[in-house]
């Protein structure tokens, strides 16, 4: 069995409902041809709500409706480059981009390397195909805050229908996903219970997975709350939606990256001193390191919200990882299922990259997130410069919700479709900040004669993004 997951599980038939089709191609109509903002809309609200059991079989190959909808979605980059000579990527490449292209390869290459078969080759570059083209793309279509904001309104409107289909999952043991008769179905039609509650999933694979989802939206929904009162409505609407998802999937996880997030959102008043607080957090940790008996990560232990969560496993999980690191930090080890119970299920997504592909992998991850934070940071920093408290206020949301997936991040690793959250709020955050690197990188004339007064406002597309590059490349 352990060896079958390795290379991604997989069915041997097609199972590809006559609805889902019709819906797939609807919305790859709108992704090719429809604006671009109407292309996101469908592109996100498709690659959310069908589920990746539903999979059409290529020989050997898997392609679930996520990569079908990839598929469309290149097809949308080649036609505008074609007509517009738009960049795939906006304002250049950045260092997360770099982060997050070396990161996908060298996953694969070890992956290769670790199992150097041919089921293992077609399965990494499924994932390749997989993970470029849903970064690529987004990158493509969310260009600068307006993009942000749409597609923020788009996910708040997202998580309204799952959550529904969620509550109906709680309230009659039965998850709707299951008339879709996909390759999972009987994982649909039959609801996990924890302290006899269900455990609602949606249309994701697992309900920690659900509920991670609506749990890291919520700092994006109350960014929006602050950005004007023209999206309040769909700000409350994802605010109510996430929560009843976080609650409906009756698991801890979920709870954590929630509270994270507002707990975040709330250190607003302590910014200036966000510097002075990390270095009392890791004094802290390394002070307990040293007088308690136990390793610091054994305190995850202690944690159960929901009642019979697996705290004890998430501790196990990084206490072997780390007493086996001469095992897997070169490329990834092949079994951890040795290592004790259950140490096969690596539901923790720091632990998953350093077993499967190694220390480099892991180190580009890290990279990925502390870029992300160190371009929020300093965008925020020129945003409270100019006296523009509200664009300070959303980017900290943004910060916000970058660090729920980092604490959301210990308790699962993200396999389904929940990665196009992930990937989506990646691809907000340089174009976020586009405008406060134009602002930053472009100086303003001192005494400008008549025929000088227009010169910022003549700054080409391509002089933006060239400045905008260098100020995401620093």
């Amino acid at each position: 069995m352990h060896d079958h997951l390795k290379f991604g599980g997989g069915t041997s038939l097609t199972f590809l409902n006559p609805a889902v089709l019709v819906a797939i191609l609807i919305a790859g109509a709108v992704i090719c041809f429809g604006s671009r903002k109407k292309a996101m809309a469908a592109f996100l609200g498709a690659s959310l709500l069908i589920p990746l059991d539903q999979v059409l079989l290529i020989g050997p190959a898997h392609f679930p409706m996520l990569r079908i909808l990839i598929l469309f979605g290149i097809v949308r980059i080649l036609r505008d480059k074609a007509a517009a000579k738009l960049r795939v990527f906006s304002q250049g490449i950045n260092k997360i981009d770099v982060a997050v292209i070396l990161f996908t390869l060298l996953v694969a290459v070890n992956g290769v390397l670790l199992f150097p078969e041919s089921a293992a080759f077609i399965n990494q570059m499924g994932a390749v195909y997989q993970v470029f083209g849903l970064y690529f793309l987004l990158r493509f279509l969310i260009r600068d805050e307006s993009d942000v904001l749409h597609a923020i309104q788009t996910l708040a409107w997202v998580a309204a229908i799952i959550a529904v289909i969620m509550t109906y999952e709680v309230a009659t043991g039965h998850n709707p996903y299951a008339v879709l008769e996909g390759a999972r179905v009987a994982n649909y039609a039959s609801l996990e219970l924890r302290e006899d509650r269900f455990r609602a999933q949606g249309p994701f694979a697992h309900s920690i997975l659900a509920g991670t989802f609506g749990a890291v939206l919520v700092p994006l929904f109350i960014g929006l709350w602050w950005r004007g009162r023209k999206y309040r409505m769909a700000a409350v609407t994802g605010i109510v939606a996430a929560t009843m998802i976080t609650l409906a999937c009756n698991s801890s996880t979920p709870v954590l990256g929630y509270a994270a997030g507002v707990l975040a959102l709330c250190l607003w008043p302590m910014r200036r001193w966000l510097r002075t607080l990390r270095w009392g957090v890791v004094l802290s940790l390394v002070a307990l390191q040293l007088t308690l008996k136990n390793p610091v990560w054994h305190l995850i232990t202690r944690i159960d919200i929901t009642g019979g969560s697996s705290s004890w496993h998430r501790f196990m999980l990084i206490d072997q990882c780390i007493r086996h690191f001469g095992d897997w930090w070169l490329i990834g080890v092949k079994d951890t299922s040795s290592w004790g119970f259950d140490m096969w299920d690596t539901a923790n997504q720091y632990v998953s990259i350093c077993d499967n592909s190694g220390l480099l992998p892991f180190i580009l991850f890290l990279a990925v997130l502390v870029y992300g934070f160190k371009y929020l940071g300093r965008a925020r920093l020129a945003a409270a410069k100019e006296k523009e408290k509200k664009t300070a206020l959303f980017l900290w949301a943004l910060g916000s919700a970058l660090f729920a997936n980092v604490i959301a991040f210990f308790g699962i690793s993200y396999f389904d479709q929940t990665m196009v959250g992930w990937y989506a709020l990646l691809a907000m955050i340089p174009a976020a900040i586009a405008v406060r690197a134009k602002k930053q990188l472009t100086p303003e004339p001192l005494v400008a004669p008549a025929h000088e007064a227009n010169l910022v406002s003549q700054v080409t597309e391509d002089n933006f993004d060239l400045d905008a590059q260098r100020y995401l490349t620093q």
